[in-house]
């Protein structure tokens, strides 16, 4: 799907947002854990987070709690995977999420929280019966928006704007009537509104329905700027890329997601590109593809010496509900030569995958990318080269996981935390590292020596697992 913005949209351009931290509760393997983005040691432009830990201890729940709240932001209906994803012991899983928005004139917290539990889908009992299963669902509920002003007394004082845990409209009084006033029918609109996205697993706060009623009827210029901040951020600056992408890329299908602007328009989103044979898109969308390439070609041509993309333009068709549609194929220039670019390594579509975001991350400072597994498949000693150039000169935020140890060394130490085995405190950064400590050294002898205040790692026995290889061969399969 991709989202068109005319230059005449742009009308929050000058805001940042940022995420700056994010607390998650009964989620997947967390039952709590909190992250601060702030690197504490050093003032930078760019906002940096590598997550590192050892398999199955919370990594990739960061970039799922980040993911939905792209999805509530956007007001998109939540997967119904999700409510897997709640921990088994707890009956729902909470998610708060603080940002920085910042404006020329001044600078805002923000804060965003809500609730995911799994319930019955009535909507699908039909297809249960026959299926013996019972369906299920995500329901969102108990959002709060706040934000923090200054008092009288010149203190930080924090209000909440939006909050839904009632069985009315939503709290404070006095901030729902500078939004329905005393029209019954407003009111009784916005109810069956709430109700409603409660049914079709979405956020009530960021449904287009509440965000239309405020755009029409919000007097109050600052709730109307913070709303929209979060609104626009979530459409058209939060990217996420997680292991679902990598694994298109193995079946030779390459995920393009991109922010691309021009002097007349800007497009946000992403196209699905087969690499088996003449890739289908729409013929609107021809034109963004090419220049999306042709930009990333500028980067790649200096990460991998000597290669470039091409696009191939396969002629035009009629698609099934006839509109017309461009075919197209990828290929790789490389030495003057052409070959088809499903004959690429892994490493190479992985790159190429993120390449452009990566590339509006390092000029953007209002652009928020989170990919899980980034070294996937990527050289380690390039992964490192493009985290210390990003985290150095770079102006956006950059959110990703790894297995790799390399950007330990190469990026500064503020911008790593790592995983816990402690569930109920997930996540935490090392404590006690020098300036000249190598942080790669300083992480394995905490795993030997075990000098934080908590575990980073299950340890495990070299014997026992040789034993438990040799065990497995001796049952017949």
């Amino acid at each position: 799907m991709i989202i068109y913005a005319c230059k005449e949209d742009r009308i929050m351009a000058s805001r940042i947002v940022r995420i700056e931290s994010i607390t998650i509760d009964n989620f997947k393997n967390v039952t709590h854990g909190t992250l601060d983005f702030e690197n504490k040691r050093k003032d930078y432009k760019a906002s940096v987070l590598g997550l590192y830990g050892q398999n199955g201890s919370g990594k990739t729940a960061l970039i799922d709690a980040i993911h939905l709240l792209k999805l509530a932001l956007c007001g998109k209906a939540v997967p119904k995977k999700y409510a897997d994803y709640i921990n088994v012991d707890t009956e729902y899983a909470t998610l708060e999420y603080k940002f920085v928005v910042r404006y020329p004139e001044i600078v805002y917290n923000v804060w965003y929280q809500f609730s995911i539990r799994k319930v019955i889908d009535e909507s699908a009992a039909g297809n249960a019966e026959t299926t013996n299963e019972i369906a299920t669902k995500v329901e969102i509920f108990d959002e709060v928006f706040a934000f923090s002003y200054k008092s009288k007394n010149d203190k930080m004082r924090k209000a909440p704007l939006i909050d839904t845990r009632t069985d009315k409209l939503f709290t404070p009084k006095a901030k729902m009537q500078e939004l329905v006033g005393n029209d019954k029918e407003k009111y009784m609109d916005l109810l069956v509104t709430k109700r409603l996205t409660k049914a079709t697993s979405r956020s009530f706060i960021f449904s287009r329905e509440l965000i239309n009623q405020y755009r029409r009827n919000c007097r109050n210029e600052l709730y109307m700027k913070l709303i929209e901040s979060l609104y626009m951020f979530g459409h058209r600056e939060l990217f996420v890329i997680d292991t679902e992408s990598i694994g298109l890329i193995s079946l030779n299908t390459l995920p393009l997601v991109f922010k691309y602007r021009n002097e007349t328009s800007e497009a946000v989103g992403g196209v699905l590109l087969s690499l088996n044979g003449p890739a289908l898109i729409p013929e609107d969308t021809y034109g963004i593809v090419e220049n999306v390439i042709k930009n990333m070609n500028i980067v790649l041509e200096q990460l991998v010496p000597g290669l470039r993309i091409g696009v191939v333009d396969l002629g035009s068709t009629m698609t099934k509900d006839g509109k017309i549609a461009k075919q197209i194929q990828l290929i790789s220039l490389k030495n003057n030569k052409q070959i088809p670019f499903c004959y690429e390594s892994e490493g190479i579509k992985k790159i190429v995958s993120n390449l452009q975001l990566l590339i509006v991350v390092y000029n953007n400072p209002s652009v928020t990318v989170a990919i899980d597994e980034l070294d996937s498949g990527v050289f380690e000693y390039l992964l490192g080269e493009m985290l210390n150039i990003i985290s150095e000169k770079g102006k956006g935020q950059l959110i990703f996981t790894s297995h790799n140890l390399r950007p330990l060394e190469t990026i500064d130490k503020g911008f790593i935390a790592f995983t816990t085995t402690n569930q109920k405190n997930r996540y935490i950064r090392l404590t006690n590292v020098k300036g000249t400590n190598n942080l790669r050294d300083f992480y394995y002898r905490d795993i030997v020596l075990g000098e934080q205040s908590e575990q980073v790692y299950n340890p495990t026995n070299n014997f026992e697992i040789a034993l438990a290889f040799r065990e497995a061969g001796e049952i017949e399969i």
